[in-house]
């Protein structure tokens, strides 16, 4: 069973920064992707970034070029490096484990992100 711990998000004001960090426990082997989502109280939950097992790197186009995704495999931590956050920018933030067969996926708690203008 994979566990994940986010933490990092926060307030901040329009054209700040904040970084994101998932810790992963509890498997061994590496995932086949790793990714950050976000969402806002009634609506679905969106993709921000995700990172495959070889390093490609994906992004929603309302983040390209202001989000970074990246991972540090000798010590299991995804991040996300949020840069010129926007007040849309503001939901809940998760961090998401794919491993290699269909039911390998977890989610973490989430963490807040809140961007006032």
């Amino acid at each position: 069973q994979v566990q994940l711990a986010e933490s990092g998000g926060g307030l901040v004001q329009a054209g700040g920064s904040l970084r994101l960090t998932c810790a992963a426990s509890g498997s061994n082997v590496r995932p086949s992707a790793m990714g950050w989502y976000r969402q806002v109280p009634g609506n679905e939950r969106e993709v921000v970034a995700t990172i495959s097992s070889r390093g490609s790197t994906k992004y929603a186009n309302s983040v390209q070029g202001r989000f970074t995704i990246s991972v540090d495999n000798v010590k299991n931590t995804l991040f996300l490096q949020m840069n010129s956050l926007k007040p849309e920018d503001t939901a809940v933030y998760y961090c998401n484990y794919k491993g290699w067969t269909i039911e390998a996926d977890y989610w973490g708690q989430g963490t807040q992100v809140t961007v006032s203008s």
